[in-house]
């Protein structure tokens, strides 16, 4: 069996090395996990990635080279293949792709330097835009802080340069996808994990050779995309990764959805959910209706002990997100959109502005901390 190489997910030019030569099938290379000489992996496989995803279980998912080339082309056959700016961290999958999509169209991934500002990726965008075909991957949080600084025509011009954005990791609010399209960038909202190799639904329609269905409210997909596991967790892998009576693989996503005429919807985590006063209540639902407000549009809802419900949800919202309307109003406004689209067993009952929202390394919010943050103000 092959050998793994524990690289640093944090230095993108080792990555891009080592998963060329994966791809190759050179040796696999693992990110984000601590090194294990000698450590072996199933034949085939280019990378091994160490992700606690969507329910803060870590787990080390094995890619196969034959997995993450499926993806890089369908996405190539979707929107088109060119150069790369690498905006996220290499050590996470939709950082990984882009240098694998980079790899396979022949083309040098642009890598910037330092944290992620817009005046850096503006530079780094412009200086590479005449004659390519540019593209990129942000998350919410990144799309949002360069349309915050799009007055800058430079920022602008930016945007506008690439063929296609891709917007991931999380639900892309409607405000930000509309102001977005006000500046002229062309976004492309994609779902999809670690176990996917990376996005595998673009826009609500799945990626060529990609199949998912809703079986009891939870999302599966099945095709070429899917990992073969998880490293060292037999018994995980068989739980997640199912067979049907056709012997079909598919992939339990655990988020909760449906399928409308081929296009996917996501409601979100089957595991984000409280019950408040004996009701059920998806925090996510409630999230992406409370950031359909103007000014709200980067709130995170959470869910808080309640002594009348047991428990309630609860909206942070960062300071700088704008707030139009003083709290007591803005959290009005969000108590009836959420009566009116959810019930009214889901109104948040707190408002809570911070100065900043605490994210993970993928630009992810890091909800745990923000919980804990809440619990213990101190």
């Amino acid at each position: 069996m092959p050998e793994l190489i524990a690289l640093p997910g944090d230095d993108p030019v080792q990555v891009r090395d080592g998963i060329r030569r994966a791809l190759d099938g050179g040796p696999a290379i693992g990110l984000g996990m601590l090194p294990a000489p000698g450590r072996e992996v199933p034949e085939g496989t280019a990378a091994v990635i160490a992700t606690s995803g969507s329910s803060g279980i870590p787990k080390q998912v094995v890619l196969s080279a034959a997995a993450l080339r499926a993806s890089a082309e369908a996405t190539a056959a979707r929107i088109g293949a060119g150069r790369w700016v690498l905006t996220l961290p290499a050590g996470y999958v939709a950082g990984l792709q882009a240098l694998v999509r980079s790899a396979l169209a022949g083309t040098e991934p642009v890598l910037l330097s330092g944290s992620f500002r817009p005046l850096v990726f503006a530079d780094a965008t412009l200086v590479h835009a005449a004659g390519a075909d540019l593209y990129t991957s942000l998350v919410p949080a990144q799309l949002a802080t360069l349309l915050d600084a799009a007055d800058d025509p430079v920022v602008r011009s930016a945007l506008r340069a690439y063929r296609a954005i891709l917007v991931g990791g999380q639900s892309l609010p409607e405000a930000i996808r509309e102001r977005a399209e006000a500046v002229g960038a062309r976004v492309v909202r994609t779902y999809g994990s670690t176990e996917t190799s990376g996005g595998c639904v673009y826009d609500g329609v799945p990626l060529d050779g990609v199949t998912v269905r809703q079986v009891e409210g939870e999302l599966r997909v099945s095709g070429p995309v899917l990992a073969d596991g998880y490293l060292g967790d037999d018994a995980l892998t068989e739980r997640v990764f199912v067979r049907d009576a056709h012997g079909i693989r598919w992939y339990r996503t655990g988020d909760l959805g449906l399928v409308d005429d081929g296009v996917v919807r996501v409601h979100g985590r089957a595991d984000n959910v409280i019950v408040s006063g004996g009701i059920n209540i998806s925090l996510d639902r409630v999230e992406r209706v409370v950031r359909g407000i103007p000014g709200l549009d980067r709130a995170v809802v959470i869910g808080v002990p309640d002594e009348r419900w047991g428990e309630a949800c609860a909206i942070v919202a960062p300071r700088g997100a704008a707030l139009r309307r003083t709290e007591a109003e803005q959290l009005e406004q969000a108590r009836h959109a959420v009566a009116s689209e959810v019930g009214a067993h889901a109104r948040p009952t707190r408002l809570i502005v911070v100065d900043e929202l605490p994210v993970l390394a993928s630009g992810k919010p890091d909800r745990e901390q923000i919980r804990r943050a809440i619990a213990d103000p101190r």
